[in-house]
């Protein structure tokens, strides 16, 4: 096999000596030149390419390659050109030094040095360690045989291969045709499946019951295992070794049974451990894992380590999703971006000889837990879902696992399943109420930060993203974000977010503000700002609009994007406003008006509610109904009597609800911790304070705001824009929920201790959506349009955002508050615009 190679240790001593370079960047080393470490050298080039020298040690003989796609290989499926992830070109191209074939083994942390096999001695100014796992070898009698292996690398992909083609010889013993694999989890199924296609008679050994049984439960296990066994292997399952035997060579395994396994080759796949050594002797804080901190700094300050030989919060991760995570929090904290790794909620989705498996969360069952399961023997299809306090908990699919996302992202959100409980395991598109649903209808409702790519960690937004910046074909999107590029059980997913987005696009194109102009409302936000225009004409004329004076359409968007771009110094133009903004009421279709009064965190009093009453009476009024918001609307005031019944209601103390207009509607609360028995906070008087922050603004679409005292949720907060959960902890703040005609619950945000700390979050984000949201855009379509994620990175700075960016966009809100918070029900009292309420004049019909 030829290897795309890098500088070899065979090379003369001479050539093993690294001069110092003229080059003043700091040195970045990497020990170890697999998935992690490659793709942790990557996320940092994608942040800053220039910022350091970059000098990678790879063990093997050649580039990085994607060992997933190891088994592929085995199969004949791939060649091994088809997995390399990064070519030589890649290293040449980014100016990585790249020494193969030959392994650190020394850290000299004082003198910042690292060592290696052959002698080469390189100084560094941050070290990164990857090192990876070791495989694990059972101490049994035998293990050292020759043709016992792992199956970690392509040399031990080389010898299986040459075992196969022995077993081929013609007068081949039947040892010499076989094998055996100590391991039913999934690199030992899948190295019995390639070795399997090659010819050889396959027995797997698995000391378990269950086949790969930290991914599936008995019921899938056993699916699995007979479909194994239809394609000749045979699984032998809580079996355990006794001993390897033969005379110079593996002849077989004996099992404590006594049952004994002719076989010419062995492959150990019992598991994995962390790759500690090199850090341990190098004096590093070792766990099970290198450990490190949130940035993935190790107990040396100049040393980080990522990828599995690592130990974060007490975990260590074998699946690729999570390094990845690991990788950009690494990045970030390398550019000064210090974004912070959490850990990760992972899930599994996996080809298994071909058969399609997926796992998430916790399916052990217990206290608390229902299973629900379905079963299709004709098909082959096994469901499992487990759901606990109405959110699902764990999940097992076999044979059919295309709802796997749509179930860990209910999973990974926590979210209340119980109004879709009775569809749940019949997957997304029977719980969205259409059995006949598009087949594309269940990817395009997933959210953008839903996981599409397992193998890369790559979302939907991902996806969309790369397909929007001009990835036109499954192979540009694998090229660009990675997706389907492993071991590509999600092509089809893929394939329909490209369908998805590039059908759209080419048969509408662009979706423009309006008729009367190209640009759309992104453009328009943008360029009033970067032209600073301070008129609607203004910006009409300077954007080519294609009408003299716009449309219904375009007229309240532009006032709106320059009223938030400008507070305070654009003058609200109120002929662009909609009827009830320009009224201050909401007609009802006799023609008469609304009023509600607003009500602070839905509290009132005696006073209040004696000066509702008296309204009603003195201008008879016909109904007063009390809102979902708890608020009181009295129905039926003719436009001229608006005047009057605002200053009557002023008279009070009561001030616009704001229930006409594209603005804060309404703080929605329970009577929390003062009153309630299960209260955990003063979830009232945190709703009071928060809703005569935010009254008065103006925004993109109709926001409205909701404080539970406790997660029994009885102010709704979870289907509110912004809402607030009251735990025993803080609280918990939660957006872009809608409990309109599309029902959308809530995200979680983040989660804080103080009321104050709600209060900025909760201000922050209100500033975000005014500044990026498109006009008439609710907070639930634009988080799905933007993602979540997005959201967090602007405001989090967990998420990669500023450290004050909360504080900045906060104070942009203030700021703006500062001249929004004038009620216009007194201005109109007052005379303001008594033209708007004057009676419309009796027309005079002439007799013939």
């Amino acid at each position: 096999m030829e290897f795309q190679d890098g500088i070899d240790a065979s090379a003369d001593y001479e050539d093993r000596l690294i001069v110092p370079s003229a080059d003043v960047r700091e040195h970045l080393v990497v020990v170890g030149n697999g998935m992690a470490g490659c793709r942790a050298v990557e996320e940092l080039l994608a942040r800053d390419a220039s910022r350091y020298r970059v000098t990678i040690f790879g063990a093997e003989p050649h580039v990085n390659y994607n060992r997933i796609m190891l088994s592929p290989v085995l199969a004949g499926e791939k060649t091994f050109d088809e997995i390399v992830i990064n070519s030589r070109e890649w290293y040449d191209e980014n100016d990585i030094a790249l020494i193969t074939a030959d392994p650190v083994t020394a850290i000299d942390r004082a003198g910042k040095t690292v060592t290696s096999k052959s002698g080469r001695k390189v100084h560094y100014d941050r070290l990164l360690i990857a090192t990876g796992s070791d495989p694990f070898i059972i101490p049994v009698p035998g293990k050292d045989l020759p043709g016992v292996i792992s199956f970690r690398d392509m040399k031990d992909v080389d010898t299986m291969l040459a075992a196969a083609e022995a077993g081929k010889v013609d007068g081949a013993s039947e040892a010499a045709a076989s094998a055996v694999v100590i391991g039913g989890g999934l690199l030992g199924l899948e190295a019995a499946h390639g070795l399997t296609l090659r010819g050889m008679k396959v027995t797997v050994i698995h000391l378990m019951p269950t086949l790969m049984e930290r991914q599936l439960d008995e019921a899938a296990g056993w699916l699995l295992k007979t479909a194994l066994e239809g394609r000749g292997q045979t699984i032998l399952t809580g079996a355990d070794t006794a001993e390897i035997y033969g005379e110079g060579k593996v002849e077989g395994v004996r099992l404590k049974d006594g049952r004994e396994i002719p076989a010419s080759l062995v492959v150990m796949a019992v598991g994995i451990r962390p790759a500690v050594a090199l850090a341990r002797e190098a004096g590093l804080e070792v766990g099970r894992g290198i450990k490190v901190d949130d940035h993935m700094v190790t107990s040396d300050p100049a040393v980080l380590a990522v990828g599995e030989c690592v130990e974060h919060d007490g975990n260590v991760y074998g699946l690729v999703a999570p390094l990845w995570d690991m990788c950009r929090s690494l990045a970030d904290g390398l550019t000064d971006q210090h974004s912070g790794y959490k850990g990760s909620v992972t899930s599994t989705k996996l080809k298994v000889a071909g058969l399609d498996v997926f796992s998430a969360g916790d399916f052990s069952g217990g206290e608390g837990c229902e299973d629900i399961v379905l079963r299709d023997a004709a098909r082959g299809v096994y469901k499992r879902v487990v759901v606990k306090a109405d959110k699902v908990v764990g999940a097992v699919l076999y044979g059919d696992t295309a709802d796997g996302g749509w179930y860990f992202d209910l999973l990974k959100k926590g979210e209340d399943v119980s109004e879709i409980r009775d569809l749940l395991i019949f997957g997304q598109a029977f719980a969205a109420g259409g059995a006949g649903l598009d087949p594309k209808a269940a990817v395009a409702a997933l959210p953008a930060d839903a996981e599409i790519c397992g193998c890369n960690g790559v979302s939907k937004g991902q996806v969309v993203a790369s397909i929007e910046g001009g990835a036109c074909s499954l192979d540009a999107v694998r090229a660009t974000c990675k997706a389907s590029a492993s071991c590509g059980s999600c092509t089809g997913l893929v394939e329909t977010l490209l369908a998805l987005t590039l059908g759209e696009e080419v048969q509408n194109g662009p979706k423009t503000l309006c008729k009367c102009t190209s640009f759309t409302h992104d453009d328009v936000r943008r360029e009033i700002v970067a032209q600073e225009m301070k008129s609607i004409p203004e910006v009409m004329h300077k954007l080519h609009w294609s009408t003299p004076d716009g449309c219904a359409s375009c007229r309240p968007a532009l006032n709106y994007y320059l009223l938030c771009a400008l507070p305070g110094e654009y003058v609200d133009d109120q002929a662009s406003r909609f009827v009830n903004e320009r009224m201050h009421a909401n007609i009802q279709k006799d023609g008469t008006y609304s009023v509600v009064p607003r009500m602070w965190g839905g509290l009132t009093n005696p006073k209040e509610l004696r000066a509702i009453a008296d309204v009603v009476e003195k201008f008879n009024a016909p109904m007063v109904k009390v809102t979902g918001g708890q608020r009181l609307d009295i129905f039926g005031i003719r436009k001229e009597d608006l005047p009057a019944v605002w200053a009557d209601l002023n008279a009070a103390g009561m001030v616009s609800g704001h229930a006409y207009g594209k603005s804060l509607r309404t703080v929605k609360t329970c009577v929390g911790s003062e009153w309630c028995r299960f209260g955990t906070q003063d979830s009232t008087g945190l709703g009071v304070q928060i809703e005569r922050m935010t009254w008065g603004s103006w925004m993109p679409h109709k926001f409205k705001i909701a404080v539970s005292g406790c997660p029994r949720n009885c102010a709704e907060a979870t289907i509110k824009d912004f809402g607030v959960v009251c735990v025993d902890s803080g609280y918990e703040l939660h957006v872009g929920g809608n409990g309109g005609i599309h029902v959308r619950a809530t995200d979680l945000l983040c989660k804080v201790a103080t009321e104050q700390e709600a209060m900025e979050v909760c201000a922050a984000f209100i500033q975000l959506y005014r500044e990026e949201a498109r006009y008439l855009e609710r907070t639930a379509p634009w988080i799905e349009r933007v993602g979540l994620g997005y959201v967090k990175g602007k405001l989090l700075e967990s998420d990669g955002a500023p450290a004050d960016a909360i504080a900045t966009y906060a104070a942009r809100f203030h700021h703006s508050q500062s001249f929004s918070q004038e009620d216009p029900w007194a201005e109109r009292a007052a005379g303001d615009r008594a033209d708007l309420h004057q009676p419309l004049e009796p027309i005079a019909i002439a007799a013939e």
